[in-house]
């Protein structure tokens, strides 16, 4: 299976889904997207993809979005990509891409709804939260 994941190793929600990837026997291609950032096109392909706009995928917190005034409802696309290609911190993340469908993994958990679900083997987070129990049931939030 061929996984795309945009990464930030900084970011706790982050490391925990790409752990979970690797959890499951994929070993997915890492975008470190602070030191690579994705192009415009892309930018707005994965916010097509994932079925949000692209505010949909902006990150507030740690980010110059205040300061930016992105919290103006009339800011166009364009205005969003022309913020999100000077500040690559502002795409929230990890963004994952997967055969099965693109989506913006928070809580990390969720990149489970894009990996083989067969013989899951337990998993607990960073933090301590079981995410798969020992059974191999995914433990519902």
């Amino acid at each position: 299976m061929d996984i795309v994941i945009y990464h930030n190793p900084a970011c706790g929600t982050s490391r925990n889904a790409l752990e979970l990837i690797r959890h499951v026997g994929v070993e997915p291609h890492v975008i470190e997207y602070l030191k690579s950032p994705p192009s415009r096109a892309m930018i707005a392909w994965l916010a097509e993809r994932t079925g949000a706009t692209l505010r949909g995928l902006l990150r507030e917190k740690g980010t110059p979005f205040a300061e930016l005034g992105l919290e103006n409802p009339a800011l166009t696309d364009d205005q969003l990509l022309d913020a999100i290609e000077a500040h690559p911190i502002l795409l929230n993340r990890p963004i994952v891409v997967s055969p099965l469908a693109v989506r913006l993994c928070r809580p990390s958990e969720a990149v489970l709804d894009l990996l083989p679900a067969e013989n899951l083997k337990p998993f607990t987070k960073e933090d301590g939260e079981v995410v798969i129990d020992a059974d191999g049931q995914r433990v519902a939030r």
